[in-house]
């Protein structure tokens, strides 16, 4: 079964975050994340997270990438597989004034730095009663990836999320799986649905993106003739956010989202079922990767 999945899979992996990745560490880097702990699980949590997986927010070249702010902070913590082509020296390493992402930063000087983990205390303090961590995730969307200014509720949600992060003394790391996709794009458009309640419909647009990038993610994964169904199902997933995203009234809304929630259960059951023939199996990815350097 393993052999026919990768016999179907395409001489290029489509997997995005590749051209990023040390290719020496693509295995570990695509089978596997950091665990991720928090002192609250809380739903301003679930929000900040959604955001922090979302290239939108970031915007200009980094979003064209695919880039978001978990693609240099896996889980909130630093990324040793991180080798993005003219930004990064070694792996686990960028050039944050690197002119590639931002108009405002860029210094004409290749000086990559060791990427952080946010887990650990920094210079930017995160304490409630300070903005400073506020001010430096809006200087970082807006100046250092030329996104556009973040409302305050999505600064809020973020840094939240930060703030929310915790040590792991184990430095855990757990697989990659699409149930854990599929629970966050869940999450992302009940938490769309509540913003657009409240009228914050900046936020709520993030959020379908967020479930949107996280149906690609998934989408890359099931290549192959035999896993054209689950394609199909996943990009009409996906366009059917794209439709939400462009609603003007509440009501409408409402109505068509909970359409696409009943319409996502069958997506859902259909792409679990068949996860051990996706690329999401450490076996089958590990196959078609020797394939492609061959």
């Amino acid at each position: 079964m393993t052999c026919a999945a990768v016999a179907q899979a395409t001489d290029r992996l489509p997997i995005q975050a590749m051209a990023w990745l040390d290719p020496a560490q693509y295995l570990s880097a695509l089978t596997t994340e950091p665990l991720r702990t928090a002192a609250t699980s809380d739903q301003q949590m679930v929000v900040g997270e959604a955001l922090f997986h979302t290239p939108t927010l970031l915007g200009g070249q980094a979003a064209k990438a695919g880039l978001s702010c978990a693609s240099c902070h896996e889980n909130g913590r630093d990324n040793p597989a991180f080798l993005f082509p003219n930004v990064s020296g070694d792996p686990g390493t960028a050039d944050v004034t690197n002119s590639f992402f931002s108009s405002h930063r860029g210094n004409a000087i290749f000086d990559p730095v060791a990427i952080p983990d946010l887990t650990a205390p920094g210079k930017v303090s995160r304490a409630t009663d300070s903005q400073e961590l506020e001010t430096f995730i809006r200087d970082l969307i807006v100046e250092e990836f030329n996104g556009q200014e973040p409302t305050q509720s999505v600064l809020a949600a973020l840094s939240h999320y930060v703030r929310s992060l915790t040590v792991d003394p184990g430095k855990g790391r757990v697989a990659v799986s699409v149930e854990s996709q599929l629970m966050a794009i869940g999450q992302a458009v009940q938490a769309a649905k509540d913003a657009r309640a409240r009228n914050d419909l900046k936020l709520s647009h993030l959020l379908l993106a967020s479930a949107r990038h996280r149906l690609g993610l998934i989408h890359e994964r099931y290549v192959g003739k035999a896993l054209t169904r689950q394609r199909r199902a996943i990009v009409s997933a996906s366009r059917g956010l794209g439709d939400l995203q462009n609603f003007k009234e509440n009501k409408g809304f409402d109505e068509a989202s909970n359409q696409w929630e009943r319409s996502f259960l069958k997506t859902q059951k259909l792409v679990t079922q068949t996860q051990h023939l996706s690329l999401y199996d450490p076996e089958i990815l590990k196959a078609a990767l020797q394939k492609t350097a061959n």
